[in-house]
């Protein structure tokens, strides 16, 4: 959408999908490497990514250095107005992507849709896997292993390779 989803000085707002695919396969340090500065996530989002440490589901420490960000009370008020479809992280995300005009990660089909009603800026699992390839954080043959190893995990993608991607390039 508007922007680059690599721009390195544009925040971008992780919700906990995103950050767990990436924890469990030891990679949280390709999200700081394209937005060393910038990378964030909201309160409900550590929250439920904590959850899932104290469960032993996922690494405790994978994101002990990621910003969280303080929601003001507009962005509280318009996460409350979201549906409750979607988990209290996804709106707490994009609410304080709307407010901020922040880049939003999220592979929440409900919350992308919602995102791109409000012209907030999407980027996903996949969409910062093929970043890392473009800036050459990473190969497509690392990048689809990454992928794999996420899916078995446990990770719903609709591709299983990158080279399904008409625009992977």
């Amino acid at each position: 959408m508007g922007r680059d989803a690599g721009q390195i000085d544009q925040p971008v707002i992780l919700d906990n999908t995103v950050l767990t695919n990436f924890a469990l396969v030891g990679r949280a340090d390709l999200v700081t490497h394209l937005w060393p500065a910038t990378a964030c996530t909201t309160p409900p989002v550590l929250d439920e990514y904590q959850s899932g440490a104290v469960s032993g589901l996922v690494p405790a420490d994978a994101w002990a250095d990621l910003t969280v960000i303080t929601l003001t009370e507009e962005e509280t008020a318009l996460a409350a107005s979201f549906s409750t479809r979607l988990g209290s992280g996804e709106r707490s995300c994009l609410a304080a992507a709307v407010c901020r005009q922040d880049l939003l990660a999220t592979d929440d089909l409900d919350a992308r849709r919602i995102a791109q009603r409000q012209n907030v800026s999407l980027t996903g699992t996949i969409g910062i896997l093929i970043l890392c390839v473009r800036r050459g954080y990473l190969s497509r043959e690392e990048a689809d292993g990454l992928l794999a190893e996420m899916i078995a995990l446990g990770y719903y993608s609709p591709f299983d390779s990158l080279d399904q991607l008409p625009d992977a390039s």
